[in-house]
């Protein structure tokens, strides 16, 4: 019998090590890039999903406007470079940038939220962009030493999903605080928690709490609360991995209606209300 343990499977590849038991990966090191020297950002957290198609983008929106509602000021970098949406939803396009002595200047909203994302660079907002993952992380972290951010409390970062180049770039060169986790009412809910959970734990960031989108529509006429994807088992997961439930947030036309137009600003849900308990526990540094 050969005891090659690399010996070659039936399809002629080599079969990959398999992990020893109980093995977990070792923390990953921090790289973090300088920022810009007219930025000062006091807290960032990052809005994460193990996988795509969750609402990130609007979570993160959503988060963004809640901030800034209650005054603080607020920034948006969207690191979902290959599929960015921040900038319909706020309605902001390349003109809204600016530039003076080789700096960069965010895009600012209706509401002053600042925002930076791939689409506010690209001539024609419908273009690909069709890059391979060194050209893209290195897109991202310009996006933090390359722009003039000013003062900012709160940066809602907008990743793009899963665990792979991108997110990982997020993690080791910016200074995330913390991070929201995003999921939907479906079996694949503690799936998608534990790859999230478990990538934050390896980078060493504190998770704040998981927000589920897609948990319910409301009933036009009798104002019932319709679990279109079945109930939902976010209270049972987020106890298990010890994180609070800050949002439930519904299936809702008028916020699809208001990202579609570029109006979110104009829309009057309040459902991440429940930021108010975990972002004290990212307070803000006092500015010297």
């Amino acid at each position: 019998m050969n005891k090659n343990k690399n010996i070659k499977n039936g399809k002629g590849h080599m079969d990959p090590p398999k992990p020893k038991a109980g093995h977990v990966a070792p923390p990953q090191p921090k790289l973090e890039a300088d920022p810009n020297p007219g930025s000062r950002v006091n807290k960032m957290i990052a809005v994460v999903s193990g996988k795509g198609g969750v609402g990130k983008s609007s979570v993160t929106a959503l988060s963004a406007l809640w901030a800034r509602r209650q005054g603080y000021t607020v920034g948006i970098l969207d690191a979902d470079i290959t599929g960015p949406s921040i900038p319909r939803m706020f309605g902001l396009h390349p003109w809204d940038l600016s530039a003076r002595d080789n700096t960069l200047y965010p895009a600012t909203s209706v509401t002053g939220i600042h925002a930076m994302s791939m689409n506010l660079l690209m001539e024609n907002e419908e273009q690909p962009v069709i890059w391979r993952s060194p050209v893209i992380t290195g897109a991202l972290t310009q996006f933090w030493t390359d722009v003039a951010w000013g003062d900012i409390d709160y940066m809602f970062v907008d990743m793009p999903p899963g665990t792979g180049d991108v997110p990982l770039t997020v993690f080791q060169a910016l200074p995330v605080d913390g991070i929201l986790i995003v999921t939907t009412p479906q079996d694949l809910v503690s799936m998608i928690v534990g790859k999230a959970v478990a990538m934050a734990k390896m980078m060493n960031v504190p998770i704040l709490g998981i927000v589920e989108n897609m948990s319910y529509v409301k009933c036009p006429h009798c104002g019932e609360e319709i679990r279109l994807f079945g109930e939902g088992h976010v209270e049972e997961t987020a106890a298990a991995e010890e994180i609070p439930v800050v949002a439930r947030l519904p299936i809702d036309p008028m916020l699809a209606a208001s990202c579609d137009a570029g109006k979110i600003e104009y829309y009057d849900g309040d459902y991440m209300s429940g930021l108010a308990d975990v972002l004290p526990k990212v307070e803000l540094k006092v500015q010297e």
